[in-house]
């Protein structure tokens, strides 16, 4: 089972193709070195040869073949670390490292000025060639035999070389900057996805209502004569007995009584007490 947060993030096509470019210049750099010091051995022959036929001092011929050699094996080893360097910053850029891509845009900077520097050395020699005063004649001639002694496609290569370099670093360096490379390299990774959200708890059931108990039952007064204790039945209204006035509760407010429908006369008051029918007949 696979989760997200494993899964690389895709590298853009930009960054791949960097890579690729520099892996090729590193190649096309060690091809380089290895031509130059194949070519060396031929070169100098030639060179010794063209030389023996001119007033050259051969101590100037032997100081100009210790200087080419010493230029073209110091030019391969150079060549070759450049080679080396170019090939681990692109292991580094494929490993998304920072400070690859930082050291990939310095060495773009050097390479292209460097480049640039070479291709205008060539095309120098060529427009104006290299003159010395009248006392350095014999050095000048070797220089120009020299030039001769080269084979004829190392001027062409080299300038193609040189002109290659300059485009190739311009270009990596460019699609570095791009939007996509960018964000890879400045990007954070996804974070790593949280839980999900909680299943909801399911909603407490609301309790039942009470059930309504049995009504409550006023306490009934107990009149002078009745049994202590005794309640009246629940609706039933109780009645003093006859000739029992009834009296208020300690801390009651004394209501006036009802007038008695039956009764003949129509006195009332809280002062007046009835009195059955039969007496006042």
């Amino acid at each position: 089972m696979s989760y997200p947060d494993q899964v690389p993030d895709r590298r853009p096509p930009a960054v791949t193709v960097a890579a690729a470019l520099l892996g090729l210049m590193a190649l096309a750099a060690g091809v380089y070195a290895v031509t130059g010091l194949l070519a060396l051995g031929g070169t100098v022959d030639r060179f010794r040869g063209a030389a023996a036929g001119t007033a050259a001092d051969p101590g100037d011929v032997d100081g100009l073949v210790r200087l080419l050699r010493l230029g073209t094996v110091g030019a391969a080893v150079l060549t070759v670390l450049v080679a080396l360097l170019l090939v681990g910053l692109a292991g580094g850029l494929l490993a998304r490292r920072r400070a690859a891509r930082v050291g990939v845009w310095v060495v773009c900077g050097l390479g292209l000025l460097a480049g640039v520097c070479a291709l205008a050395v060539l095309v120098g020699q060529r427009v104006r060639p290299l003159r010395l005063g009248s006392g350095d004649q014999g050095v000048a001639d070797l220089f120009t035999i020299l030039d001769d002694a080269y084979p004829s496609w190392w001027v062409p290569v080299n300038a193609g070389v040189s002109a290659a370099q300059a485009l190739g670093y311009l270009a990596v360096a460019v699609l570095l900057a791009l939007p996509p490379a960018n964000t890879w390299f400045t990007g954070r990774r996804p974070a790593r996805p949280g839980p999900g959200p909680a299943a909801p708890y399911p909603s407490p059931v609301p309790a039942p209502p009470p059930e309504p108990g049995p009504a409550a039952v006023a306490p009934v007064p107990s009149w002078p004569g009745s049994a202590s204790g005794s309640a009246a039945a629940p609706g039933v209204v109780p009645t003093a007995p006859p000739g029992v006035v009834p009296t208020a509760p300690p801390g009651a407010v004394p209501t006036e009584p009802r007038p008695d429908p039956g009764a003949g006369s129509t006195a009332s008051g809280p002062d007046v007490v009835r009195r059955p029918a039969e007496e006042q007949s």
